[in-house]
Order: structure tokens, then sequence, then C-alpha cells
């Protein structure tokens, strides 16, 4: 079983862990412990590097498959047992935090001012989309959406992360803000991420600690994807 560090700290860049299994035919190695993002929720999965006995190997994937983390390597393999020190491409990492919480941000008043559920969303390293059921958004509402979602990322929101128990985060009202519940049906913990006074939902990936980290909320584009979905595009600059 891999610990997953990455959900009680985001900001951790480097770590050290233990080989639990090597898969060679596949270059790929799991650790007993992983502060790299294995991709999920529209996060792309992290990159960076595995040292070890002298050899530096570029992680270049990260999946999770059980309960294990495991890390495609492009370099040399290191063999069960062996202690690595890993370190994440964390410029990378640190853009797809402020994308991720700008994406909450941006479903947060969404949700609160125009009651709209997200059906679908993806992201890059500062850039990313999101898709509501919205029958009546137009461009003018896009400007407002675009100012509001500013507003609320200058006025400097704790972001917090909780681990609670299924049946007490299923007390929340509105946790899930998907239209679909994408949450396992056999899951005992639940992870929320809260936007303090804005927004609370249940979700796997890395943010930042305060909105006011995300820079600038840009609305690029928005297009009609039928009747009533509507995808938002924004990009996020300092």
């Amino acid at each position: 079983m891999t610990e997953l560090l990455y959900q009680t700290d985001s900001y951790l860049r480097e770590f050290d862990a233990t080989v639990v299994t090597v898969d060679a035919g596949a270059g790929r190695v799991a650790l007993d412990r992983t502060a790299f993002y294995p991709g999920g929720g529209g996060q792309p999965a992290d990159i960076g590097s595995l040292a070890f006995g002298g050899t530096v190997s570029p992680v270049t994937q990260v999946k999770k498959e059980g309960d294990l983390v495991w890390h495609a390597l492009s370099g040399g393999l290191p063999e069960v047992g062996a202690a690595v020190t890993a370190a994440l491409d964390w410029e990378r990492r640190y853009a797809l935090m402020r994308t991720h919480t700008a994406l909450h941000v941006l479903c947060g008043v969404v949700w609160r001012d125009y009651g709209a559920q997200v059906t679908g969303g993806n992201m890059d390293p500062l850039q990313g989309r999101m898709d509501f059921e919205f029958a009546n958004l137009r461009g003018e509402l896009v400007a407002e959406i675009e100012a509001r979602c500013n507003a609320e990322v200058l006025a400097g929101h704790d972001v917090r992360v909780r681990i609670l128990p299924r049946a007490e985060a299923f007390e929340i009202p509105d946790l899930i803000r998907t239209k679909i519940n994408l949450l396992p049906p056999g899951i005992a913990e639940v992870r929320t991420v809260e936007i303090v006074g804005l927004d609370l939902q249940a979700d796997g990936g890395t943010h930042v600690a305060n909105t006011r980290e995300i820079g600038r909320i840009r609305v690029t584009d928005y297009k009609s994807k039928g009747a009533i979905n509507k995808r938002i595009y924004i990009t996020i600059e300092d």
C-alpha cells in the first residue's frame, strides 16, 4: 500500500521512500509513500525524478492501481527495498495547484450565483475548462462570472483539506457538485476541499493554501456543448 503524501501536504516537493515492487517489463516501480499525484478528477499526473545509488531517473508517468502508486521511469530501475529520494517538477505541479483551485473558485461562483451543476472538466498547467448544466449562459454573463471569480481570488480565502469518514462527509449539503457522483460506492473515507466562505466539495487533487496564490483568472472562451451543457475556458495569469 502506498501512503498518499499529497493528500495532506500539496507543498511537499521532495521526499524519501522505499521501493516495494518493481515491474521491469513496464519500466516502473511502486513506492511505500509518494507525493506524486497520480492523476484523476481532470488533474494530470505529476512528473519529476527518482534518485538512488548515484542514478537519477526521470519519472515520466504516475498511475494509481489499487492500493499502489506506480512511477514509470525513463532511466534505470531501483531494486525492491532500495531507498530513493524523489523530487517533483515543482513549477508544473504548482501551476496545476493554482489552476485546480481556480476551477473550484469558478465552480463555487457558478453554483452560488447561478445554481448550475458541473458536468465535466479538465486542466493543464495554467489553463483549464469546466462544463456546466447552464442553459442560459451568454456573453454578458461570462464577463460577470470572470469579475466575480477574481473578486473571490482577491478576497484571500483559505483553502482547507479534510479527510472524513464517508457517512460524515455525505452529511455535508451539496458535497457532490458534479452531475454524476464519481465517488466509488465502497470508499470508506472522503477527502474534501473547502475554499472557506465559497466552496466545499469532495475532491482528490492538489490545491494552493489561499486563493490569492491563484493569480488572475481570465475567461478566454465559452461554447455551447448542447441545449443545456455549456463549457467555460479559463487561463491563469500572474
